[in-house]
């Protein structure tokens, strides 16, 4: 089962993000931008930059080339940050950003294999095979670099660009106090998800030896 998901989550993420690349250039270049800047809008939403990650834990442990191109990737904490990153995507689209706009077509297939499909397979696939037991609390130091660092991104590129990947971090509408409360309730989950994660890893690593004890 922890294989066919891990094929799975590589084969459906590959689908969401080269679909949502073919669909979102052309869109991203008839509004004004330039190539360069529509692959920089592309790379610009969290979704995108998560469920890479994911594709990439994926490629790196189905075969030993994938391994050898993205060795950082196959690392157990990273599997387990990823997991808590993609999880966090799932939860804020489907609580916030799923009820602000309804995309049609092939836009709400890359929305639902992205936001819900991926996140859901990768997950389950840590829970099963991912997980060990070597998680340790100073882990989520590093993981919150990610978040951090991407709504400092996000923020510094919006006063030069002049667009905001996803609404509530939008300075000019919605203010700065109404956006600092969405960082820090958006921060607060990932930090929430992260301490799951480690005591998730933990509970299945010792659901599995007892598991073996008992065989």
């Amino acid at each position: 089962m922890g294989r066919f998901l891990q094929i799975a989550g590589l084969v459906i993420g590959l689908i969401g993000l080269v679909l949502q690349f073919a669909i979102t250039i052309p869109a991203s270049m008839e509004a004004g931008r330039s190539l360069i800047g529509s692959i920089v809008f592309y790379l610009s939403f969290f979704t995108i930059l998560t469920n890479i990650a994911a594709v990439l834990v994926h490629t790196s442990l189905v075969s030993p080339a994938g391994y050898a191109w993205f060795p950082a990737f196959a690392g157990r904490r990273m599997r387990a940050g990823v997991a808590a990153a993609i999880t966090l995507v799932l939860i804020v689209y489907a609580t916030v950003l799923a009820r602000l706009w309804a995309p049609e077509g092939l836009f709400f297939v890359c929305d639902v294999l992205l936001h819900y499909v991926a996140p859901l397979i990768f997950v389950l696939w840590w829970l099963i095979a991912g997980a060990d037991g070597s998680t340790r609390w100073r882990d989520i130091s590093w993981w919150m670099i990610y978040p951090l660092a991407y709504l400092a991104y996000a923020l510094i590129r919006a006063p030069f660009a002049g667009e905001v990947p996803y609404p509530f971090l939008d300075v000019a509408k919605n203010g700065a106090a109404s956006v600092t409360i969405s960082a820090l309730a958006i921060t607060a989950l990932f930090l929430g998800l992260c301490v799951l994660a480690v005591l998730a890893d933990h509970v299945v690593a010792r659901l599995r030896k007892s598991s073996a004890d008992r065989a």
